[in-house]
């Protein structure tokens, strides 16, 4: 059965509905395509249909391509990738750009058939761009339908017509925070702002209606007409211009030239603005097949889209463990941690006992729920009658009985073994036998802490970042003893809260931590060496970090750091690495513990603004008077997360490849342009990298020692995603 199907009625309105089969929402495959096609070419031709209209047969419109064909496209596209995936985007240019003129004459531009789209709801991506190439666009008064052009986040841009129907509709300012940044808005905001032309009750009637009225004037678009201007100026206008060279400032300072997508869209909307329509439709192709030939694409549609989207639906969960929905949750510690997992765990709509030691520091991680909905309030996100709804799944309190009934415990109190032993003892001697514990710790091994637990099989790590509610991702850890129950709870759970799970073995610092803990040490480091702070900072910014090792130290804040450097000196013995004790414990002891501080690496003013980098580091560490290439620093950046990635798969504390790239994405925020750290040194090469590894190791130490398995993989040719990726979809 075909997704598009149509439906001629006695008004003599043909209305196509797209509606495929097994999916939630509508999503274009190159198949379907061609039976949209079709079936507009039989309406065009039939005399007895008088218009058309475009709509869904679900509650949504679409939610765009299938990623996973753009995914293949270059494989698909035989010898010659770039001409193949251009050739294809031009054939979907085709098909947009028949439904736009709709048969009207060339030359007079009458006798068209009017064409209208109907959205029931959300409509993304190739959701819009399709919907856009029709002549009016209904949508329906739906506040949670979500409108827009969201390509930039995976990598690509719209490059259905979307970029250049969008730029030469709205003018390339307006247009910008649609296609640059990715803007979704609803239906009222997205009519308000010119995405849409109608927001109505029955979208469905008023386009048939329009539809059957509608005059040749009314489905000529502007770009076709003679005397068409580009709104705002095209660029050689003066207002036109500086739109441009704003944009281009812009878009450089918020990608820092690593994401070719955004750079590639603006060349797009400029070069295409000079141009007549089809044209430009033309431009837009070549620059949307520049992009999908670059690796950067493919791998963030890889890593964002496809993999994160199995992982989200269970991909590594226990086959064999029936459905393990979280009813009501235990939160041991009303701290941020435990506040913001209570606040999550209420908002997915599971109970919540929140426990503490006294009533106040109860009632205050409660609070931190009340607050949250409150600035929900204020964004009229949600109501008073939600936020009540939300306070009363969680109870606040210091008495332990009233965990009896949790299915999960999750434990966020105070990183101390013994503690975190006596919590243990005392919860499991009052909950269910079927009670699945959990360890919010984030550097404690976990095989350690269920040494205090009378059912270890079903002790495990459930590793939050912070702040709870806004990081995506969560890390399960399997210590020695953990069941697959307890494995299929916590992903469970995580679905549940709506974040994205990975899961990984037992090891000190886990998977995120093990990684993310050199990259801000080699940075401290190079400070002790003599390396400018601000080339530090900006090498990093400058590679896809979003924040550089100084100031990521400054908001985990400095006294953690010492802290960590306290227990794995204590774990380690003499194989621990001092490198940077001195200088944090050196700033601690001045005071300067970062954000929280308001005094770090950074300088802040009385209300906790950056001002700058803190001028007095260099009267205790002078910066040398040469100082190292921009490609060495970031590379030393780079080498010492990505290197912990490869031995963290070595070791089979990373289980699946997947889970490597989208937790460094999700978890602290790898380069997402490279698609993660595996995935940029596919990119880079094995034998490329290995080399690498041999430079950096006789410049700076055994820290970045080529691992056996890259050593092993360069010198047999092979790729990460080559030599794992089809054992990890299989699996």
């Amino acid at each position: 059965m075909t997704d598009f199907t149509m439906e001629k009625g006695a008004d003599g309105v043909a209305v196509i509905t797209w509606d495929v089969k097994g999916k939630s929402m509508n999503v274009l495959s190159t198949e379907a395509l061609q039976a949209l096609s079709d079936q507009v070419d039989d309406a065009l031709a039939d005399e007895a249909v008088k218009g058309i209209v475009i709509t869904s047969g679900k509650d949504s419109f679409a939610a765009g391509m299938d990623l996973n064909i753009i995914a293949k496209m270059k494989e698909m596209a035989g010898d010659n990738p770039a001409q193949g995936v251009f050739d294809g985007v031009m054939a979907m240019h085709g098909v947009l750009r028949k439904i736009e003129r709709a048969g009207m004459d060339p030359k007079t531009n009458k006798g068209g058939k009017p064409i209208a789209a109907a959205l029931p709801g959300t409509a993304l991506g190739i959701g819009l761009e399709l919907p856009l190439s029709t002549h009016r666009i209904f949508c329906a008064d739906n506040p949670k339908a979500k409108i827009g052009l969201p390509e930039v986040m995976v990598g690509i841009f719209p490059g259905a017509g979307g970029t250049t129907r969008l730029a030469r509709k709205m003018g390339a300012m307006a247009a910008s925070p649609f296609l640059l940044e990715g803007k979704l808005s609803d239906p009222k905001k997205a009519k308000a702002a010119g995405l849409i032309d109608e927001v109505v009750e029955d979208p469905l009637a008023a386009a048939k209606d329009w539809v059957l009225n509608a005059k040749d004037a009314d489905i000529l678009k502007p770009w076709d007409a003679k005397g068409y201007k580009m709104p705002g100026g095209a660029p050689y206008h003066p207002a036109g211009f500086m739109t441009f060279v704003g944009a281009s400032a812009m878009v450089n300072g918020k990608t820092k030239g690593v994401y070719p997508a955004a750079k590639a869209m603006l060349s797009a909307v400029y070069e295409g603005a000079l141009v007549p329509f089809d044209t430009a439709l033309k431009i837009e192709a070549r620059w949307f097949t520049n992009v999908l030939m670059n690796p950067s694409s493919g791998n963030m549609i890889r890593s964002l889209f496809i993999n994160k989207e199995a992982l989200d639906k269970g991909a590594v969960r226990p086959a064999d463990v029936p459905d393990q929905s979280v009813k009501k949750v235990g939160v041991l510690g009303a701290g941020m941690m435990g506040a913001g997992i209570a606040l999550v765990s209420a908002h997915a709509g599971i109970e919540v006992v929140l426990i503490d030691q006294n009533q106040e520091a109860a009632d205050r991680g409660k609070a931190y729920t009340a607050s949250y909905a409150d600035k929900g309030i204020k964004r009229k996100k949600i109501t008073e009658e939600k936020k009540e709804a939300l306070l009363s799944r969680i109870t606040a309190t210091t008495d332990l009985d009233a965990l009896k009934g949790c299915d999960l415990i999750i434990e966020a109190v105070f990183e101390d073994v013994g503690v975190k032993a006596e919590m243990t003892k005392k919860v499991e001697a009052i909950v269910g036998e079927d009670c699945i514990f959990a360890t919010n710790t984030s550097t404690l091994p976990i095989s350690d802490l269920a040494k205090a637990s009378v059912r270890p099989e079903q002790f495990i790590g459930i590793h939050f970042f912070s702040p709870v509610e806004k990081m995506a991702l969560v890390e399960i850890i399997k210590g020695k003893e953990t069941g697959d129950r307890a494995v299929a709870k916590s992903l469970d759970y995580v679905r549940q809260i709506r974040k994205t799970p990975i899961v990984v073995n037992d090891a000190r610092f886990f998977y995120a931590n093990r990684c993310i803990i050199p990259y801000i040490n080699e940075g401290i480091r190079m400070v002790t060496e003599g390396v400018e702070p601000a080339l530090i900072e900006n090498a990093a910014k400058m590679v896809g970090m979003p924040l550089g090792p100084l100031q990521l130290t400054d908001e985990t804040s400095i006294d953690l750091g010492v802290k960590i450097a306290k227990a794995t000196k204590a774990a380690m013995g003499d194989a621990y690495d001092d490198a940077c004790d001195e200088i944090l414990f050196w700033m601690a002891d001045e005071g300067r513990l970062g954000r929280k501080a308001n005094a770090g690496f950074y300088a802040y003013d009385e209300k906790g603004k950056r001002q700058g980098l803190w001028a007095e580091l260099a009267d205790k560490y002078a910066p040398a008077e040469t100082q190292p290439d921009l490609i060495e620093v970031q590379h030393r950046l780079l080498f010492a997360q990505v290197l912990e990635a490869v031995r963290a798969l070595e070791e089979n504390v990373l289980m699946d490849i997947r889970e490597g790239d989208v937790g460094a994405i999700l978890g602290w925020g790898f380069a997402p342009w490279s698609g993660g750290p595996l995935s940029w040194l596919d990119m880079i090469g094995s034998e490329y990298a290995a080399e690498r590894c041999d430079q950096l190791s006789a410049a700076y130490g055994e820290r970045f020692a080529c691992p056996d398995l890259l050593r092993d993989m360069a010198q047999t040719g092979q790729s990460f995603y080559g030599r794992f990726g089809k054992k990890a979809e299989a699996a």
